[in-house]
């Protein structure tokens, strides 16, 4: 879920973000590290990633840990690495990026990198609220969800911060409390890894946890807040593949709504899916059980009818296509192109006002202008090693049930005859007509079907 505001924000210090990744997600039963996971088809890591770079931070440390080896590689380049090698805990965890941050005295934001939806606003207000009056050492980001559970619970009084517990530690009246810790925070950089260094394994778990932090700075007599989320799904992590269809879901009524609310008309809202980068233009209208994949760019006024899947397609003005049509990664319809039921384009290009309207694959092909392409015909463009391109000028004729076989040519206004296997260019305003001479034998039907009838009575005897 994307924040509107794109504006680099006027910050108070310079800011690091530690993001947590450590874990490589057992319950997901599965050979991606968790962070890995896609939501809308972009990892959730990611996601995080997206929301982080808004906020103009100087650096970014990801802590990991198994299967390192898939994030390293994902996010190569783009973040520094530090590693935890034995699983001990979120402070022993954060107490490993102290290296990559050497010499850091700015802001650290701390986020875990399996809690995708943070936004970039409530980023920015626990930033804000390190610089109040008080000088917290650190800020929690606390949330009060419907069902409080095993959450860690903040005990406050207004926004400053009495305890930090966990759920195993508490007793009943703290229990009791609605205010939970997210386990996202803001802390002073020159502080942080002092009081990590000041916290214990004494408690059900026997790890270091990160929010004792605060217990420790509140015992030295140094405040720290909580900033409150008024959505709870805002700091929901994901743990297991039930979880993440619960973010799936959350994330496509996000993106459902904001098409919606930019003028897209959706006729079966909870039907259509869309990619993280989805483009849709003003005055869309998509039918239902549509889907988005990576990569589509979708001009106004365009058609897309029931049951179609788009990936890596861009549509301009007035394209109309399905229902049930298939563009795949290269296709793209220039402005008044219609693509019909049962038609698949892949890497090819439609001219304006050229039609595709049933039953036809188009695939490593230039189609030109106002160009038809009659039922049942493909594109041959793979010959078992490489493939080649068809060339179709503007204006040409493809008759129902033909096959151009790449590399081919069909020139500007040319006629293929319907049931053609073309295999040689044709010139601009030739017709070309390539089938084996009709045979008639008059009678012979009637007499076969006399035949196979006394056959299957002499059967029956």
């Amino acid at each position: 879920m994307t924040d509107s505001m794109t504006d680099a924000p006027e910050l108070a210090a310079p800011v690091a973000v530690i993001i947590l990744a450590a874990g490589k997600g057992t319950r997901m039963n599965s050979q991606r590290h968790k962070v890995l996971h896609e939501i809308g088809g972009l990892p959730m890591i990611e996601h995080l990633l997206g929301q982080v770079a808004q906020i103009g931070a100087s650096r970014t440390v990801v802590v990991v840990g198994e299967w390192r080896e898939q994030v390293e590689t994902k996010l190569a380049g783009r973040v520094t690495f530090a590693v935890q090698d034995r699983q001990l805990g979120t402070g022993h965890a954060v107490m490993q990026a102290k290296e990559a941050l050497d010499g850091f005295t700015g802001d650290v934001l701390i986020m875990y990198g399996d809690v995708p939806f943070v936004r970039r606003d409530t980023m920015l207000g626990m930033l804000k609220r390190l610089h109040g009056e008080d000088a917290p050492a650190a800020v929690v980001l606390g949330f009060k969800p419907w069902d409080a559970g095993a959450y860690g619970r903040v005990i406050a009084e207004g926004d400053v911060i009495r305890k930090m517990v966990e759920f195993k530690d508490a007793d009943e009246e703290e229990r009791a409390c609605s205010l939970c810790n997210s386990g996202l925070m803001a802390v002073r950089g020159d502080v942080l890894f002092t009081l990590l260094g000041q916290v214990n394994n004494a408690n059900a778990q026997g790890e270091y946890y990160l929010p004792d932090i605060v217990n420790v700075a509140i015992r030295a007599d140094v405040p720290c807040a909580v900033l409150v989320t008024n959505d709870p799904d805002e700091v929901a992590g994901i743990n297991s593949r039930a979880e993440l269809a619960e973010a799936e879901d959350r994330f496509q009524d996000g993106r459902r709504a904001k098409a919606m609310a930019q003028g897209v008309t959706l006729i079966a809202p909870d039907t259509v899916f869309f990619s993280y980068d989805t483009e849709l233009g003003k005055d869309v209208l998509v039918e239902p059980n549509v889907i988005f994949g990576k990569r589509v760019v979708v001009a106004d006024k365009v058609t897309i009818r029931a049951f179609s899947h788009l990936e890596g397609a861009t549509l301009a003005e007035g394209v109309e296509i399905g229902p049930f049509a298939r563009l795949r990664p290269g296709a793209v319809l220039e402005r008044g192109a219609k693509v019909g039921n049962f038609v698949e384009v892949k890497n090819a290009s439609l001219g304006e006002g050229a039609k595709v309207n049933h039953l036809s694959y188009i695939g490593d092909a230039t189609v030109g202008a106002r160009a038809n392409i009659g039922a049942g015909t493909i594109t041959c463009n793979y010959d078992g090693y490489f493939k080649h391109r068809t060339e179709i000028g503007a204006g040409a004729f493809i008759g129902s049930n033909s096959a151009l076989i790449a590399p081919v040519r069909i020139g500007a206004d040319a006629i293929v005859a319907a049931g053609s296997a073309v295999s040689r260019d044709v010139a601009d305003g030739e017709l070309r007509m390539v089938r084996a001479e009709q045979l008639v034998k008059p009678g012979w039907a009637d007499r076969f079907h006399d035949a196979m009838k006394k056959k299957k009575e002499a059967g029956k005897k």
